[in-house]
């Protein structure tokens, strides 16, 4: 009886967070679409200022997740979704407002705010799921709350692309303020969760201690070191691939717009089996298939050429969104078991700032070498970039991973 209560109320807290991770990744991915496109049409802005607001828009993740990091680790966490909630509304709404009146000022501000309550609700979630879930049922845990992520990266772009010559622009920030408010609701009828001692020493001093945790770590620093390469590709393939489109596969502009909903369609597919398959599937399968798959997936667009049909690139991306959706899923369920409770803030945030960091660093590399080398070259980069992600894991403990009920589980105290 005692099981079958603890069961209910296991399922109704994840459904309530994955109700809330609907609207925080709704909101989200209208501002990541919709900032260039808004920014153009409602302001009239330069090159430069559509620079300026994409980064205020991304910035939230470099500047956000060490401090949050180590928030989650001390703090209430149901307090803390309720203001991640609080946070992504009033950003959404804000920059509603800034349209309607015309103000980049306001609207680069705005979708800031917004930003860091996305941050910090991607934080605090990870940190949530493993109170409420065993080694057995954590794989699944973790695939329903990066369901609604994968599927809203696949319809968000779609929508919007279609919608943002037809609708006033307010009217996409708005509805990124629906989103907003469907999480608010969800957060506040969440419970509160048992926290882990707080931990005590000068802040710098923790933030070292939780880097050098996942340096330190024989499962954890492969994975960290899989996501910078994996980031740093992906981020140089993007800023290659429209010229690459136009003056070697010879493919129409507009491809590139299917492509990403290509690769939202095969991240939210490989979110679902993975969801299902989560306990059927030895860990270490998922762990090398999704950086492996990218590799070769990566390969297969150096072999696309003038006369290939576009639908090679499409499965390219959707093989490219399949794998590491399921890999980022494996992922969090390793490091969420292999870090202490008092620590894991921390070490999510550590990764979530390498991943966040190297993206602009791949997009610079990734426009570099174009530049010099013509735009094949880049996306030879980007391949290369890929493989060495495959190569980390392959050379790594990650591949002995049998299920997540063998990884040993650190004390509090470690």
């Amino acid at each position: 009886m005692l099981d079958g209560t603890f069961e209910a109320h296991r399922m109704n807290t994840l459904s309530r967070l994955t109700g809330a991770a609907y609207g925080t990744h709704l909101a989200d991915q209208v501002a990541l679409v919709a900032v260039p496109l808004v920014a153009a049409l409602a302001f009239d802005a330069s090159p430069q200022l559509i620079g300026v607001l994409v980064a205020c828009q991304s910035s939230a993740h470099l500047l956000g997740s060490i401090p949050f990091g180590i928030l989650v680790d001390q703090a209430r966490l149901r307090i803390l979704l309720i203001a991640s909630a609080l946070l992504l509304f009033t950003g959404a709404t804000g920059a509603t407002t800034s349209i309607l009146f015309g103000t980049a000022t306001g609207f680069g501000v705005s979708i800031t705010l917004a930003g860091f309550g996305t941050v910090l609700f991607s934080l605090t979630a990870l940190s949530i799921v493993p109170r409420v879930s065993d080694s057995t049922s954590l794989a699944g845990a973790n695939a329903a709350i990066e369901v609604p992520r994968a599927l809203c990266s696949f319809a968000v772009p779609l929508t919007v692309g279609l919608a943002i010559s037809d609708v006033s622009a307010w009217v996409i920030f708005a509805t990124a303020g629906l989103g907003a408010g469907l999480s608010l609701i969800c957060t506040t009828t969440m419970p509160e969760f048992e926290t882990a001692p707080k931990p005590t020493g000068p802040i710098l001093a923790r933030i070292i201690e939780g880097g050098r945790y996942v340096v330190g770590h024989d499962l954890l620093l492969p994975i960290f070191l899989c996501a910078i390469f994996w980031n740093l590709a992906f981020a140089a393939l993007l800023v290659a691939l429209v010229p690459v489109i136009q003056d070697v596969y010879r493919f129409d502009p507009g491809t590139f717009g299917i492509a990403l909903a290509a690769f939202g369609a095969g991240a939210f597919i490989g979110t679902s089996l993975a969801r299902r398959v989560a306990d059927k599937i030895a860990p270490k399968v998922v762990l090398l298939f999704g950086p492996g798959s990218s590799a070769v997936a990566s390969a297969c667009l150096l072999l696309i050429g003038a006369g290939t049909p576009p639908v090679a690139l499409y499965v390219c991306f959707f093989i490219l969104g399949f794998g590491p959706s399921m890999w980022l899923i494996a992922q969090n369920s390793v490091r969420q078991l292999v870090s202490p409770p008092v620590m894991l803030g921390r070490v999510n945030a550590v990764i979530q700032t390498a991943i966040y960091g190297v993206r602009p660093l791949g997009a610079l590399l990734g426009g570099m070498v174009a530049g010099i080398g013509g735009p094949k070259t880049a996306l030879m980069l980007a391949t290369i970039s890929f493989g060495a992600s495959f190569a980390v894991s392959l050379l790594s403990g990650l591949r002995c991973i049998d299920s997540y009920a063998s990884i040993k589980r650190p004390l509090i105290s470690d």
